[in-house]
Protein backbone atom coordinates (compact mmCIF):
# COMPACT_ATOMS: atom_id res chain seq x y z
CA UNK A 1 0.00 0.00 0.00
CA UNK A 2 1.40 3.23 -0.98
CA UNK A 3 2.25 6.32 1.58
CA UNK A 4 -0.65 8.03 0.50
CA UNK A 5 -3.60 5.76 1.38
CA UNK A 6 -1.64 4.96 4.87
CA UNK A 7 -1.72 8.57 5.69
CA UNK A 8 -5.56 9.50 4.25
CA UNK A 9 -5.96 6.40 6.60
CA UNK A 10 -4.20 7.61 9.84
CA UNK A 11 -5.79 10.89 9.01
CA UNK A 12 -9.62 8.83 9.21
CA UNK A 13 -8.86 7.32 12.22
CA UNK A 14 -7.76 9.98 14.02
CA UNK A 15 -10.86 12.42 13.86
CA UNK A 16 -12.43 10.78 16.89
CA UNK A 17 -10.63 9.58 20.08
CA UNK A 18 -12.05 7.75 23.11
CA UNK A 19 -11.34 8.48 26.63
CA UNK A 20 -11.87 6.40 29.83
CA UNK A 21 -13.71 8.33 32.43
CA UNK A 22 -13.55 7.19 35.86
CA UNK A 23 -14.43 9.09 39.83
CA UNK A 24 -11.46 9.74 41.64
CA UNK A 25 -10.75 8.61 44.44
CA UNK A 26 -10.16 11.88 46.05
CA UNK A 27 -13.33 13.24 44.28
CA UNK A 28 -14.25 14.56 40.77
CA UNK A 29 -12.61 12.28 37.48
CA UNK A 30 -9.90 11.24 35.92
CA UNK A 31 -9.66 10.94 32.33
CA UNK A 32 -7.16 8.96 29.44
CA UNK A 33 -7.25 8.65 26.25
CA UNK A 34 -6.71 5.57 24.24
CA UNK A 35 -4.11 5.30 21.96
CA UNK A 36 -2.20 8.83 22.77
CA UNK A 37 -0.69 10.15 25.57
CA UNK A 38 -3.21 12.19 27.05
CA UNK A 39 -4.35 12.13 30.72
CA UNK A 40 -6.60 15.14 31.96
CA UNK A 41 -8.88 15.17 35.40
CA UNK A 42 -11.56 17.70 36.72
CA UNK A 43 -13.49 18.49 39.88
CA UNK A 44 -16.97 18.36 37.60
CA UNK A 45 -17.94 16.67 34.41
CA UNK A 46 -18.18 20.36 32.98
CA UNK A 47 -14.50 21.11 34.45
CA UNK A 48 -13.18 17.73 32.97
CA UNK A 49 -14.89 18.37 29.58
CA UNK A 50 -12.80 21.82 29.64
CA UNK A 51 -9.92 19.87 30.38
CA UNK A 52 -10.19 17.46 27.59
CA UNK A 53 -10.85 20.17 25.43
CA UNK A 54 -8.00 22.02 26.38
CA UNK A 55 -5.78 18.69 26.33
CA UNK A 56 -6.05 17.87 22.78
CA UNK A 57 -5.49 21.13 22.05
CA UNK A 58 -2.11 21.09 23.32
CA UNK A 59 -1.46 17.63 22.07
CA UNK A 60 -2.37 18.30 18.51
CA UNK A 61 -0.64 20.66 17.65
CA UNK A 62 -2.07 20.71 13.97
CA UNK A 63 -5.76 21.31 14.00
CA UNK A 64 -5.74 19.29 10.74
CA UNK A 65 -4.95 16.13 13.31
CA UNK A 66 -6.58 17.15 16.16
CA UNK A 67 -9.99 14.76 16.65
CA UNK A 68 -13.31 16.05 15.66
CA UNK A 69 -15.33 14.28 18.38
CA UNK A 70 -14.03 12.29 21.67
CA UNK A 71 -15.96 9.62 23.26
CA UNK A 72 -16.10 9.73 27.47
CA UNK A 73 -16.47 6.23 28.16
CA UNK A 74 -17.88 5.49 31.69
CA UNK A 75 -15.73 3.22 33.75
CA UNK A 76 -16.85 1.97 37.16
CA UNK A 77 -14.67 -0.47 38.81
CA UNK A 78 -16.88 -2.06 41.31
CA UNK A 79 -15.39 -5.07 43.68
CA UNK A 80 -17.71 -8.36 44.10
CA UNK A 81 -16.54 -10.63 47.09
CA UNK A 82 -17.88 -14.02 46.04
CA UNK A 83 -18.70 -16.78 48.83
Amino acid sequence: MNLKIENQKLHMVMKEIVFLVEEAEEGGYTARALGESIFTEGDSMNELRDNIQEALACHFDDVSEKPKVAHLHFVKNEVLAIH
